[in-house]
């Protein structure tokens, strides 16, 4: 059975998206765009839509164009929106990166997507020169002063209008973790993005001159979409954060009269139990958005027992830019991810049969609309895995629909580990441990965890004859990867339990915790 969102259609303009976001720019000048949190330091929507052109400007004058790309790989700063934005008027594309990634991590990025351009800031400079060797990266600039280039060099004559692409051409590449190897480029168009602002539109309206306090890093589709565009969009102002700070959160939250804050469940922990908390006037708060990850249904209600409003979720992937499930205001049910969102649909079938269930019978969840990407770049035989014939793309998580039309999510298909709204590939992981010299066979598994979402946790089989702590196999790992994939928590075990075909059983070593 085929499930549609209760809510009207949309119609997608042929539209590209920069324009779209710069929609309300003329009539709001000088109206703040983008704050910086910590410094008051603002952008009205004049100024923003200026920048953006003159960035647009110089890149042109560079020989920078259609089918060209642009790297970011900085915190949230007013800057961010600029470089991104000025990118795409130019008729190019960003790569987002994540600024916490190794060195061979955004290498890796930086030459699948094709990077010409990086920007960063002076904290991250000596990864981004490091990265850059061997790739097609030309020059580095960074946002704050420093020994490369400043991005005020970039700026050029102003280019007035947008240059021409299609809507189909694809306009930002953040990348995705996969089960097996390093990350994915998701490659997705004008269309997919306008379309999926329109579409949140519907359940999230956001008021000219609404304070969204933006945290959720722009690098991260989440942050990237549902804030930083949706915001600009609609005429609200966006006050960025470099990074989550709970004190620094709730005093913007009181002075910016945030009415809704947009988090994930490591936040919702904390606005539940932190006493800090009851120092701050949170009257303003309507509601708290939460997404990334699941959240319980226990935990969002203590929260919204605690600040008096409705704490809610929905639901979303990268490869969807990002949202296809949302939760409007007053249609709250616990535990769920809510209503399909406008022009979506969804279906949920069983993995192995592929036949179609019904109601509460939990199988992957499946969604179709003009929010699913175009595929991974230079990855055929994923994007086929990913998305069917039939344009149906498969979620990889395990849920059911009830009767009133919301979704729970239950399990997931895939084994992708969600840590603080992060994807955390366990084969990423393995390949890894097996490379320490002591390791005979390695498995990552996700441990539940109130805080977090979810730990990973290393089953970990040894060489005969090897004596290493834990400790030291974890500091191993954390010298090569991310924060956020560093092992959590190790066990040693005789060995690792496997299918007749070599597979390991993740979910036999979830059993056992």
């Amino acid at each position: 059975m085929i499930y549609t969102s209760p809510l009207p259609a949309i119609t997608v303009p042929d539209t590209l998206l920069t324009p779209y976001v710069l929609q309300r720019a003329d009539r709001l000048p000088d109206a703040p765009a983008l704050v910086e949190g910590a410094s008051g330091r603002t952008l009205t929507y004049g100024e923003f839509s200026a920048a953006v052109k003159a960035l647009a400007g110089g890149l042109t004058a560079r020989g920078f164009g259609k089918g060209d790309v642009l790297a970011i790989m900085a915190p949230n700063l007013p800057e961010y929106a600029v470089a991104f934005h000025g990118t795409a008027w130019a008729g190019g594309t960003v790569t987002t990166i994540n600024p916490t990634y190794t060195a061979h991590e955004v290498q890796h990025q930086l030459k699948d997507s094709g990077a010409k351009l990086l920007v960063t800031i002076s904290m991250f400079l000596e990864i981004a020169k490091k990265a850059a060797e061997e790739t097609g990266v030309d020059e580095i600039f960074t946002i704050d002063p420093s020994d490369a280039s400043p991005l005020t060099k970039l700026m050029g004559e102003p280019l007035a209008e947008q240059i021409e692409v299609s809507p189909d051409d694809v306009v930002v590449l953040p990348y995705s973790s996969g089960t097996t190897g390093l990350s994915k480029g998701v490659m997705l168009t004008h269309r997919n993005c306008v379309a999926n602002l329109i579409q949140t539109t519907a359940v999230l309206a956001v008021d000219e001159g609404e304070a969204m306090l933006s945290f959720l890093p722009f690098f991260h589709i989440y942050g990237m979409q549902v804030l930083m565009n949706n915001a600009l969009a609609q005429g609200g102002k966006v006050v960025t954060m470099p990074r989550f700070d709970l004190e620094q959160f709730l005093q913007l939250t009181q002075d910016h009269q945030v009415r809704r804050a947009f988090v994930a469940p490591p936040i919702v922990l904390a606005m539940a139990k932190h006493p800090i908390v009851e120092q701050y006037n949170l009257t303003s708060l309507e509601s708290v958005f939460s997404g990334a990850a699941p959240l319980g249904a226990e935990l969002a209600e203590e929260a919204a027992a605690r600040l008096g409003c409705e704490v809610v979720q929905g639901y979303g992937m990268t490869e969807l830019s990002p949202v296809s499930h949302s939760t409007p205001k007053g249609m709250y049910k616990p535990g769920t991810i809510g209503i399909l969102i406008p022009s979506t649909e969804s279906r949920v079938v069983d993995s192995e049969s592929g036949k179609d269930l019904g109601l509460n019978e939990d199988g992957e969840i499946w969604v179709r609309g003009p929010q699913v990407m175009a595929g991974y770049l230079n990855n055929e035989q994923a994007t086929k895995e990913t998305i069917d014939e039939e344009g149906w793309l498969h979620t990889g998580d395990i849920g059911h629909v009830d009767e009133d039309g919301h979704f729970t999510i239950v399990d997931r298909l895939k084994e992708l580990i969600k840590y603080k709204g992060f994807q955390v590939p366990p084969a990423e992981l393995e390949a890894l441990l097996v490379t320490h010299p002591s390791v005979a066979d390695a498995a990552v598994i996700g441990i539940p965890d109130d805080e977090a979402g979810e730990l990973p946790k290393a089953f970990v089989a040894l060489k005969a004859g090897e004596n290493v702590s834990a400790e030291d196999i974890q500091q191993f790992v954390a010298g090569q990867v991310a924060t956020y994939k560093q092992i959590r928590i190790l066990e040693f075990v005789d060995e690792i339990p496997k299918s007749a075909s070599g597979k390991i059983l993740r979910r036999l070593l979830r059993d056992q915790g």
